[in-house]
């Protein structure tokens, strides 16, 4: 049975075994990851619904729905925003980067790339966010101070308190900030 993206003949990347449904609501188009898509619009929907239940990007993880815990964040126009307390409507007309658009085809993102080499997670639950923080960050400011980083990193939280290795990854990309430069979206 195709999917709510196959049916509006939009490519669809699998990564999920979520059965995509159409939603009712008025159906507007959002620029995710490069591709415009259609969503529904619905009164107090969140970003972070739509991206996950109806378009099939996982990536982005419900946290705590509140806008606290930072496992939710996207780019929105390159500044990392939270997808839970983001109303869809504000997507409107502007790019959506996910943690699943930061990589160039099977090349990861430099980024991405610093928290592998870092082994900069445990459970991973945090990562995504934690990557989309550090990109918008360095996007701004290729050479952060120890200050900017913890600031930047303020709201994002480890439960497994992996942040040591999160500033190692952070530190090895910036000490290569062309390359960041480079690979943002």
């Amino acid at each position: 049975m195709p999917n709510a993206a196959e049916r509006a003949g939009e490519p669809y990347f699998p990564m999920t075994s979520i059965d995509l449904k159409p939603r009712a609501g008025t159906l507007s188009r959002i620029r995710v990851n490069g591709i415009d898509r259609p969503v529904a619009i619905e009164p107090d929907r969140s970003l972070l619904v739509a991206l996950r239940e109806e378009l099939g990007l996982v990536g982005t993880k419900y946290g705590c729905g509140e806008g606290e815990c930072g496992a939710c964040k996207v780019l929105l126009d390159g500044v990392a925003v939270r997808a839970c307390i983001t109303p869809l409507g504000e997507a409107i007309g502007r790019s959506v980067t996910t943690i699943e658009g930061l990589a160039m085809g099977d090349r990861l993102h430099p980024v991405q790339q610093a928290f592998l080499d870092a082994g900069a997670f445990q459970c991973g639950f945090c990562t995504p966010g934690m990557i989309v923080s550090v990109t918008s960050l360095l996007s701004r400011t290729p050479r952060p101070s120890e200050e900017e980083i913890v600031a930047a990193l303020n709201g994002n939280v480890c439960r497994c308190g992996g942040y040591l290795r999160i500033l190692d990854a952070i530190r090895r990309v910036s000490v290569g900030s062309s390359a960041v430069e480079k690979g943002s979206p």
